[in-house]
C-alpha cells in the first residue's frame, strides 16, 4: 500500500541571491562589485559608459595587461563604493557565453567577499534571454554543499542587479528572472539529493523529498509505493536489486497536472541511492562516489517540480525506482532469473548492471498511462563516460523527432548530449540461453547494449534514453557547478517540456 508517514521538513542547503533588473547609469549603481562585460576587441566601447576618468584608467590598465575581452579575462579596479571588473566574454554569442559570464562574476564576487553585485547590461539589456542567462550562471555558480562542515561559512553574494540605462521597462525582465529562480531552485534540490551521504539519502529519503515538493503546489501530487505494493505490482527488477539491503525500496512518482495540458510526458529516473555492485562487488575506489547513482531520479523529480513552478500546460510524471544495491545475505546472485510484469524473463549475470533492471520496471509502469513520450535519465554505464567524457550525455532513442527535440533542448539549456545509434544488430548480445534476455552483453558498445535492454520494455511508445554517467557528477570545479552533483538534466528536461507545452 502507499506510504502515509508524516514528512519532516528541512531547510534547503543552498539559497538563491536576489535577482533584479533596473534602469540606471553605471555611476548610479550601488554595488560592492560592478561587472562590465567586454567583447573581444571591444574594451573602448565597454568602458565608455563608465565616465571619462574611470574609462581612461580602465582602458590604460587593460592595454598594460593585454586584456582584450577574451573569454574569462578579468581585470579588477577600484571605483567609488567598491570595485569594477572588466570581464571578457569573447564573441558573446549565445546563451552559454552569458551563463559563463554570470558564473565568472559570481566566483569573483565570492573571492573578494562582495555581497552586492551588479552587471552592467548596457546595450544587451533589451534581450530578456541575455539577462536570464547571466542570472542563471550567477545563481548556479554559487551552489555549495557545506551543511556538514564545522567551520564558519564565509559571507556570500546576496544580490545580483542587472543594470542598463536602456532598460526602460525593467518589469519586462521579471518573468525571465522568476523563471531562472524556479529552475535553479530545482537544480539545487537535485544536487542536494545526490550530495547527501548515502546513509541519509536512502530510498525513503527520496520518497519524503517528493512529498515535500508538493507543499503549496496545487498541480503536484506524489505517491510512494512500499515493499508490499512493489511486490503486488510485480516490480521484479526493483525487488531483486533491493534484496541485499536492509533498507526497503520505494517506487516514487511525482505528477504535475498542468492546466490545459494536451500532452502527457513520462520521465523515468534511476534511483539507486547507493551502488556497491551487489555480489558483483565494485573495487573500493569505485564506490566512493556511488551515492550519485540516483542522479537520474533526482533530476526527473526536480524537472517535474520546476514544470509546476513555471505553470507549464503539460501533464508530466516522474517515475523513480529507488533502492540500494548491496551484497547482503539475501542479495541477488549472478545466474538468477527474474520475471517482469509483462512476462519477459531476464537472467542476471552481473549484479552491478542493476540500473537497467530497476528501470525496466519503471518503463513498464510509465507505459501504463499511455504517454505521448517517455524520457529516461540514468547513470547507467561507465562506457558512456569513456565515450563522451564528463560534459556530454549519451542519447539513444527509438523516435528521431523526440531525439531532435532533446538535442535542441540540450543546446538551448547548455546541458549537452550526443546521439548514439540504437544498433538493432547488437541485440543478439543480450540473448540468454535460459531466459528471454540477459542483463549484460559481451563487453563492447556497453552504452548501446544498455539502451537496447531498456528498449525491450517500452513497446512502440516514442522513447529516449539519456545515459548521464559522465555529466551527473563533477570531480572538479566547473563553471556552473562545484565539485559533486551537477544536477545535470533538470534544465534540459525543463527546456524540452517548454517545447512540448508550446506545441
Amino acid at each position: 500500500m502507499s506510504e502515509s508517514r508524516p514528512v519532516p521538513t528541512s531547510e534547503p542547503l543552498a539559497t538563491l541571491p536576489t535577482l533584479r533588473a533596473v534602469k540606471a547609469t553605471p555611476s548610479g549603481v550601488r554595488a560592492d562589485l560592478l561587472v562590465v562585460p567586454v567583447r573581444d576587441g571591444g574594451v573602448a566601447e565597454a568602458v565608455k559608459p563608465l565616465g571619462r576618468a574611470l574609462a581612461a584608467a580602465l582602458a590604460k590598465r587593460a592595454k598594460e595587461s593585454d586584456l582584450r575581452g577574451r573569454v574569462d579575462e578579468l581585470l579588477l579596479h577600484p571605483r567609488e563604493g567598491g570595485m569594477v571588473a572588466l570581464l571578457g566574454i569573447g564573441a558573446g554569442n549565445g546563451a552559454d557565453a552569458w551563463r559563463r559570464a554570470g558564473a565568472r562574476a559570481r566566483r569573483e564576487a565570492e573571492r573578494i567577499g562582495a555581497r552586492r553585485v551588479a552587471v552592467w547590461a548596457g546595450t544587451y539589456a533589451g534581450d530578456a534571454g541575455v539577462l536570464g542567462a547571466i542570472a542563471e550562471g550567477f545563481a548556479l555558480a554559487g551552489y555549495r554543499f557545506d551543511g556538514y562542515r564545522s567551520e564558519t561559512r564565509p559571507p556570500r553574494a546576496e544580490s545580483l542587479l542587472l543594470a542598463s540605462d536602456l532598460l526602460t521597462k525593467p518589469a519586462v525582465a521579471r518573468p525571465a528572472l522568476d523563471a531562472v529562480a524556479s529552475v535553479v531552485t530545482a537544480v539545487f534540490a537535485a544536487r542536494d539529493l545526490v550530495n547527501e551521504p548515502p546513509s541519509i539519502g536512502t530510498p525513503r529519503h527520496l520518497a519524503e523529498h517528493a512529498r515535500r515538493l508538493c507543499a503549496g503546489a496545487s498541480t503536484l501530487s506524489a505517491e510512494s509505493w512500499d515493499a508490499k505494493r512493489i511486490a503486488k505490482e510485480g516490480l521484479a527488477g526493483l525487488q531483486g536489486v533491493a534484496r541485499g539491503s536492509a533498507e526497503e525500496p520505494r517506487f516514487v512518482t511525482l505528477r504535475h497536472a498542468g492546466k490545459g495540458a494536451t500532452k502527457r510526458i513520462a520521465l523515468v529516473g534511476k534511483g539507486v541511492t547507493f551502488d556497491s555492485g551487489g555480489l558483483s562487488l565494485k573495487p573500493a575506489k569505485s564506490m566512493e562516489t556511488m551515492k550519485y547513482d540516483m542522479a537520474g531520479g533526482a533530476a526527473v523529480l526536480s524537472a517535474v517540480a520546476a514544470a509546476a513552478a513555471l505553470e507549464l500546460p503539460v501533464d508530466v510524471t516522474a517515475y523513480v525506482p529507488a533502492t540500494e544495491n548491496l551484497p547482503g545475505g539475501r542479495a541477488q546472485k549472478p545466474g538468477d532469473v527474474i520475471r517482469y510484469a509483462n512476462g519477459r524473463t531476464v537472467e542476471v549475470l552481473n549484479t552491478d548492471a542493476e540500473g537497467r533492471l530497476v528501470l525496466a520496471d519503471a518503463l513498464l509502469v510509465a507505459g501504463r498511462s499511455r504517454p505521448d513520450a517517455i524520457v529516461d535519465l540514468a547513470t547507467l554505464t561507465g562506457a558512456a563516460r569513456i565515450a563522451l567524457g564528463s560534459l556530454y550525455a549519451c542519447l539513444l532513442a527509438n523516435d528521431q523527432p523526440l531525439a531532435e527535440a532533446l538535442l535542441a533542448a540540450g543546446r538551448t539549456s547548455g546541458e549537452l548530449c550526443w546521439q548514439l545509434p540504437l544498433v538493432r544488430e547488437y541485440r543478439d548480445d543480450i540473448k540468454s540461453p535460459v531466459a528471454d534476455l540477459k542483463n549484460v552483453g559481451g563487453g563492447e558498445a556497453g552504452t548501446i547494449i544498455g539502451a537496447l535492454f531498456l528498449a525491450e520494455f517500452v513497446g512502440t511508445t516514442p522513447w529516449a534514453h539519456l545515459d548521464i554517467a559522465g555529466p551527473a557528477f563533477a570531480e572538479r570545479e566547473l563553471p556552473l557547478a562545484s565539485r559533486g552533483a551537477t544536477g545535470y538534466g533538470v534544465r534540459l528536461l525543463v527546456e524540452y517540456l517548454r517545447g512540448v507545452a508550446a506545441g
